[in-house]
């Protein structure tokens, strides 16, 4: 599917609701490890029009997605990239592929001033849990860790619905939740440069 709207509630956790969660619902025991990688325009073009560009490695595969705003959620356009194209990308030469070329010439940026400025890893473990997918994230990136639940709804009602009933079985206080790329590109500024390769 090269285009899919998102429909996603998230919370941030301490990491004591975290374990709550991990036992008190059946999660996997092993999580499954993927690694976003991000780009933006030195001068933040693409977070300016509210969007966001991104290659997830996960399982030896590699898929650039831009998100967008849309009125249901999120609107994603994603494209599969080899491991070469990804690992090109990461050092500089931004190619961009059909379906994300073409949002972008919509938006007037172009894949030259494209730079990589680093990743976030996370340790993911995922649960279908009444019509909802829950997923429970544990994140690293410049020094900072994270925790998180996400669900995944077909119906905004369904959505806030869990949301609320976990928040409150489990005693989990509700806080604003960014998105991951903004938790990241919000840390630290002095690490939002551009990353220099290894």
């Amino acid at each position: 599917m090269t285009q899919e709207i998102e429909m996603e509630y998230k919370n941030l956790l301490t990491e004591a609701e975290f374990k709550r969660l991990l036992d008190g619902l059946p999660f996997p025991e092993k999580a499954q490890r993927q690694v976003n990688h991000y780009f933006e325009t030195a001068d933040f073009a693409l977070k300016e029009s509210g969007a966001a560009l991104r290659i997830r490695e996960k399982d030896d595969t590699f898929t650039s997605t831009l998100k967008e705003p849309h009125p249901k959620g999120l609107l994603e356009t994603h494209d599969t990239l080899t491991q070469q194209e990804a690992y090109s990308w990461m050092n500089g030469t931004v190619t961009l592929k059909q379906n994300i070329a073409k949002r972008m010439t919509d938006k007037h940026i172009s894949a030259d001033n494209l730079t990589y400025y680093g990743r976030l890893t996370t340790e993911r473990r995922e649960l279908n849990y009444n019509d909802v997918l829950l997923v429970l994230d544990y994140s690293a990136y410049h020094g900072y860790d994270d925790y998180e639940l996400e669900i995944e709804a077909q119906s905004e009602a369904a959505g806030v619905k869990t949301m609320d009933q976990i928040m409150h079985h489990f005693n989990i206080n509700k806080r604003h939740t960014p998105n991951k790329i903004q938790r990241f590109f919000g840390t630290s500024p002095a690490n939002m440069r551009p990353h220099e390769s290894d």
